[in-house]
């Protein structure tokens, strides 16, 4: 008989250490489990044997069906959402939390979410509190998330943060829905357009150009310019190939994204890109109420949750995701750390209107600044409401106007000549 010393998580969650006489670390294991114990850390005492039975199943076998720590693949925000609700009200019932970990991750569909629960989950048995075993996942559970967890994990009021937190996902989902939706309109009518218009400029416009030819008519500079588009997108001028300028037109519609997220994913391009995206003079006021609704509910979540005051507004600086609003919050950051306000370096940095920063002095000063963060977060939401519907409504007449300028535009220049035609055969 061996001795094994041991740690291992009681019913409550809690660490706790001990030893145990077995045979072999797998009978250690049960003798261990049927304490109502969850052990981790199984090792054998100084001088003991290291081979373990023939029938026991090491523990590198059962780590290959794990997956490592960083390696799954990022999860869905709608998936994340249901998982952290569910974990909610299973400690709410007041069920261990390895217990309910290994509940959600037998009811999971073989998938990111799944592998990823495996993982932690092996972590928690581990000896590896929840935040700590989630903070190995960062593609599926980010600096927030852990953050509120290790948050409800100290105050013991894990339930509540989660129910928090899956509100507050559901929240910011809802948001980025509304921005998306809003943008499905435009995104469709002018890529159909383009298409149209492209067909016309190809195919319909050289058949002029040959009858045009035909009558030896002058052609208005309008008309020539017409022309001369449309040779470049059908590539029939010297040295073009069949359709470069359609092929090159379209591509750009690709690159252009592509080249935003390459110049967006560095510092000077990221802060260049924000400072112009709230300078936008209709997308602009819109870009800047969503990102004070998102920082204002993120950093109202964090204080309701018990994070510090320092922490909560370094998280909330990593996840605002605009640079302009990300420096603001620096200066916040540093004015809380030496000892002065929350709403002066806000002020300064003039990024929220004077009723945002009024409210926060207020909240400061009442010692209820998660309340007011909430209460702002809230008011944004409604007008970040409004502001879509009108965007909405504003941008359908003007698409109109704009794709039947251009339309009337093309049937003005192909139509002066014609005019000039019937001129010059009646005065013949």
């Amino acid at each position: 008989m061996a001795n094994f010393t041991y740690e291992a998580l009681n019913s409550s969650g809690k660490t706790q250490k001990g030893s145990v006489e077995a045979g072999s670390q797998e009978e250690a294991i049960q003798k261990i489990k049927a304490q109502g114990l969850y052990p981790s850390n199984i090792k054998e005492a100084k001088g003991a044997a290291k081979k373990a039975d023939d029938g026991a199943v090491s523990a590198g076998d059962a780590a290959k069906s794990r997956p490592r720590k960083g390696r799954t693949g990022k999860v869905s925000t709608k998936v994340l959402t249901t998982f952290t609700r569910q974990l909610s009200t299973l400690q709410d019932a007041g069920l261990p939390l390895l217990r309910s970990l290994q509940i959600l991750e037998s009811q999971q569909k073989p998938g990111k979410l799944k592998s990823t629960l495996m993982g932690v989950t092996e972590s928690v048995e581990g000896g590896s509190s929840l935040s700590e075993a989630m903070g190995g996942y960062p593609k599926a559970f980010n600096h927030l998330y852990v953050k509120m967890v290790a948050a409800g994990e100290v105050g013991g009021v894990l339930d509540i943060i989660l129910q928090r937190l899956a509100e507050f996902m559901e929240k910011s989902e809802r948001l980025k829905r509304r921005i998306k939706g809003a943008m499905v309109y435009p995104i469709v009518v002018v890529g159909i357009a383009s298409i149209i218009l492209t067909g016309i400029m190809v195919f319909i416009i050289p058949k002029f150009e040959e009858i045009f030819k035909d009558f030896g008519v002058s052609l208005p500079g309008l008309t020539m310019w017409l022309i001369g588009t449309s040779r470049w997108f059908a590539g029939s001028r010297p040295g073009m190939f069949p359709f470069q300028g359609a092929v090159t037109f379209f591509a750009l519609l690709f690159i252009i994204p592509i080249l935003y997220s390459f110049i967006r994913r560095t510092k000077p391009g990221k802060s260049a890109i924000d400072w112009c995206l709230l300078k936008l003079p209709i997308f602009g006021p819109l870009v800047r109420k969503t990102v004070i609704a998102r920082f204002t509910r993120t950093l109202g979540t964090l204080v309701a949750a018990g994070v510090p005051i320092l922490e909560a507004i370094k998280i909330t600086k990593d996840t605002c995701g605009n640079a302009v609003f990300e420096r603001a919050l620096e200066n916040v950051h540093n004015s809380i750390r030496e000892g002065e306000g929350f709403a002066a370096p806000l002020r300064e940095s003039k990024t929220c209107d004077g009723l945002v920063v009024n409210m926060i002095d207020v909240g400061e000063e009442t010692g209820e600044l998660d309340a007011m963060l909430m209460k702002i977060a809230d008011n944004y939401d409604e007008e970040v409401d409004v502001a879509v519907a009108s965007l909405v409504s504003l941008l359908e007449p003007l698409m109109v106007v704009f794709l039947g300028g251009f339309v009337g535009l093309i049937v003005v220049a192909m139509f002066l000549p014609l005019v000039k035609m019937i001129q010059s055969l009646q005065g013949g």
